[in-house]
């Protein structure tokens, strides 16, 4: 178990694309694709994504912060992932929103990093699934 975290910041270091799930107001799990994380701190804790303050995913994070992220690898023999379940805060506060900021998102937010449809979306996981060469083993994340 001592190699799974190394193993699973490569992977999430070298994907192309990520999904994040809330719950809606019924209890169901919803997933979406996103652009991966734009940040990551203390290994696999703390995750920062940019998305827009009406999109549905953060109301939702609002009203229920359960969440879970996943990414994965396909190879030409070998496909692994790695869920991490955890919480997810709606950042709207300016030091969180510079902090990922690129240049790229006047594109999305006309308004630049101070846009009010522009938000952060911070997630802190608790623990993990990790999945490679048909065995999966769950992890907790300290």
């Amino acid at each position: 178990m001592k190699d799974i975290p190394e193993k699973v910041e490569k992977l999430i270091d070298d994907a192309k694309v990520s999904f994040i799930a809330s719950v809606d107001e019924n209890g169901f799990p919803n997933m979406k694709a996103m652009l991966v994380p734009r940040k990551r701190r203390d290994g696999l804790k703390t995750f920062w994504f940019s998305t827009n303050t009406s999109s549905m995913r953060a109301q939702q994070y609002r009203k229920n912060p359960k969440a879970s992220i996943y990414f994965y690898e396909k190879g030409r023999f070998n496909y692994q992932g790695v869920m991490l379940i955890g919480k997810m805060e709606v950042m709207t506060d300016a030091k969180s929103k510079e902090m990922i900021w690129e240049v790229g998102d006047r594109l999305y937010y006309k308004k630049g990093v101070t846009d009010p449809d522009y938000c952060v979306l911070k997630f802190t996981a608790e623990s993990g699934r990790y999945y490679s060469n048909f065995k999966t083993e769950s992890f907790k994340i300290e």
